[in-house]
């Protein structure tokens, strides 16, 4: 239904002097030093008071236009809330739902709650808390960019950081808070990692010992099935006895970054495994069982007996971090010659592309494709 207008009406316009103004139902028309009629639409939108320069009525500009656009700004408000949670009058802000995000990770539907919640509380809320959960522009997050960049976060920091807000948004869509088309653009930054670290078989061997050596019980294999099968720490953390095939030298992954695999293991993991089963007298569950206050049953993070045996074997805990496990054995298989489709079954890299970047280690493949040429 169109507003009854009372005072800006052709009559009260045209009486206008230069400066003076006259504002109705969110319109304000401004007499100009020149004489000319500027028009400015204000609406109160999830709260706040958002205004629009229409223009001048010298350019065709009317009442009758900024009423429609009011309308449009109204509107789209409207259609925002209609997935508000009964009782809620404006849309939730990113502050409120990264704080439900945290609060549903740790109900046991995620991981690495701490490092997730050290990104949001430390870098982006303070950053992008403000905003409309359902409508952070990529401007806003090119500033976040920008703004850790100056602080002196290396791009590979930013990375991580990035890569929590992508999983909040994507979790979010997939737990029905947002739609698909509220995710906005996250970039990755392109990392210039320098020399990747690997270990060359005597530090592999002491570290293995140290592990061993270690406290706690379960580190030594959690450093064995690193160097053994090169998976990703998350997916060795989660194996279970039942999928465990021995005969066939497989761990059937049910879960994992690329969709369900057989993850092939060495002779010696097998036996080590072997061993262990044996001596725990145990046929399912969890290798690495989660503690008493641990929700989804499998342990969390090996961190500190880790760090430990990486000291233990006169290793740098600063560049030494269970990722060289999953380094190391690729880069072994690279140097052995494996071809690269092979070394991707194994590593359980989503693209062939991922694995090229370890082809550089010693050039190999290309050595023998020109070997392949000579003859």
């Amino acid at each position: 239904m169109a507003s009854r207008f009372v005072k800006l009406t052709p009559a009260a316009l045209k009486a206008l002097l230069p400066g003076q103004a006259i504002e109705e139902h969110g319109i304000k028309v401004q007499r100009t030093k020149s004489g000319d009629l500027r028009y400015v639409i204000a609406a109160m939108v999830d709260g706040k008071r958002i205004s629009r320069a229409m223009g001048m009525a010298s350019a065709g500009v009317t009442r009758q236009q900024c009423e429609a656009a009011l309308e449009v700004l109204r509107t789209r408000a409207r259609e925002d809330r209609l997935d508000l949670p009964k009782g809620r009058k404006t849309a939730p802000k990113f502050k409120e739902e990264a704080v439900r995000y945290i609060e549903h990770l740790e109900r046991g539907v995620g991981e690495g709650v701490d490092r997730k919640r050290q990104h949001l509380t430390a870098r982006l809320v303070p950053q992008l808390g403000e905003y409309r959960f359902s409508a952070v522009p990529v401007t806003a997050i090119n500033e976040f960019v920008a703004a850790r960049r100056a602080e002196g976060a290396k791009d590979s920091t930013i990375n991580r950081e990035l890569a929590t807000l992508s999983h909040l948004f994507r979790s979010a869509n997939k737990w029905g808070w947002i739609g698909k088309d509220a995710i906005p653009f996250i970039p990755r930054l392109s990392e210039d990692n320098g020399r990747r670290v690997v270990l060359n078989q005597a530090e592999a061997t002491a570290l293995v010992q140290a592990a061993y050596n270690d406290p706690d019980p379960d580190v030594g294999l959690f450093v064995m099935v690193g160097l053994h099968t090169a998976m990703r720490h998350g997916e060795a953390r989660r194996l279970r006895w039942e999928n465990l095939d021995l005969h066939r030298k497989r761990f059937f992954i049910p879960q994992a970054k690329a969709g369900q695999r057989e993850q092939p293991i060495t002779t010696e993991l097998a036996c080590e495994l072997s061993r262990i089963r044996s001596m725990r007298g145990e046929a399912t569950g969890y290798l690495f069982k989660g503690g008493a206050g641990s929700s989804t049953g499998y342990r969390h993070t090996f961190r500190k007996a880790f760090q430990r045996s990486v000291v233990r074997a006169e290793l740098d805990p600063a560049t030494v971090t269970p990722h060289v496990l999953r380094h190391t054995a690729i880069t072994r298989l690279v140097k052995a010659g494996v071809d690269l489709p092979t070394v991707q079954r194994v590593s359980g890299h989503k693209t062939l592309s991922m694995v090229l970047r370890y082809s550089h280690v010693d050039g190999v493949h290309i050595d023998n494709a020109m070997t392949a040429l000579e003859s």
